[in-house]
């Protein structure tokens, strides 16, 4: 379901202007950097840190002016407002990468609609790329100048790419055939996070396997993906939105051999 958005997008850009001046300003600086852990089933560290917060607030702000009529669902500071509108919101998806000064973290930008994702953007402030869908198509700017994304036609697992972003939740899901897909795949890497992502939108990864996302590590890819070729389900073929073991592949004849094999053996 898609429907016309109040929101040029623009706006998303203007979010992530925000977002910027709040995350790069503490970027590599660790030795300055504010750190909390936040308790989280499966981790004994999950990092928050004042980029993450101070970020969140910034973009709650201009909506807020832009926007007082929207819902607000933030990874920092949960959900506010009503109506059907509503703005999700990771500043920093990768905490653990920035803190090791690793650019592969992302401020994540969604919209949903009666709760569909209509408008997503990614932003990666280092590489000074960003990663975006209006609703119909997806783009990309930055260093290597302006495109429209196309994920992959590659239609054979044999052929495929695949990327998880750690082998740690493996054993947690034995449920869920990782290494019968493993076995089957051209090649698996690891640790891209939301990065990951994006180049599967861009055409050069072809699955993605997270475990255990929130709707606010989705939002913005499930229309970056999806209007650029690519499938974004749950693990039982349902809709991303709210999160979960999600599994994205750059064409639905892959994605159908995708999940396949990765609910071989158990009902889906």
């Amino acid at each position: 379901m898609k429907t016309s958005s109040p929101v040029a997008p623009h706006f998303l850009h203007q979010l992530a202007d925000c977002a910027e001046h709040q995350t790069m300003s503490r970027f590599r600086q660790k030795a300055n950097l504010q750190i909390a852990s936040k308790p989280k089933d499966g981790f004994r560290f999950d990092p928050v840190t004042e980029a993450d917060r101070q970020a969140e607030l910034s973009m709650r702000q201009l909506i807020a002016e832009q926007f007082p009529e929207h819902q607000i669902h933030g990874e920092e500071f949960g959900i506010t407002g009503t109506g059907p509108w509503q703005w999700v919101l990771d500043p920093v998806d990768g905490t653990r990468p920035f803190l090791c000064g690793l650019p592969v973290w992302g401020t994540l930008i969604g919209l949903y609609y009666q709760g569909r994702a209509q408008l997503g953007l990614m932003a990666q402030p280092l590489t000074g790329e960003r990663f975006w869908s209006d609703g119909e198509r997806s783009f990309y700017q930055g260093p290597q100048g302006d495109k429209t994304l196309q994920s992959s036609k590659v239609t054979e697992l044999a052929n495929a790419i695949l990327h998880t972003t750690s082998p740690e939740p493996i054993k947690r899901h034995p449920q869920v055939q990782f290494d019968q897909l493993n076995e089957q795949v051209l090649m698996t890497r690891y640790g891209g996070e939301c990065y990951a992502m994006a180049m599967l939108a861009a055409g050069h990864i072809d699955i993605c396997l997270e475990y255990a996302l929130q709707p606010y590590d989705i939002a913005a890819f499930i229309p970056i993906i999806e209007n650029a070729g690519g499938v974004v389900t749950c693990l039982d073929g349902s809709r991303p939105e709210s999160g979960g073991c999600i599994v994205a592949s750059a064409n639905a004849a892959l994605h159908a051999k995708v999940l396949a094999v990765l609910n071989q053996g158990h009902a889906q």
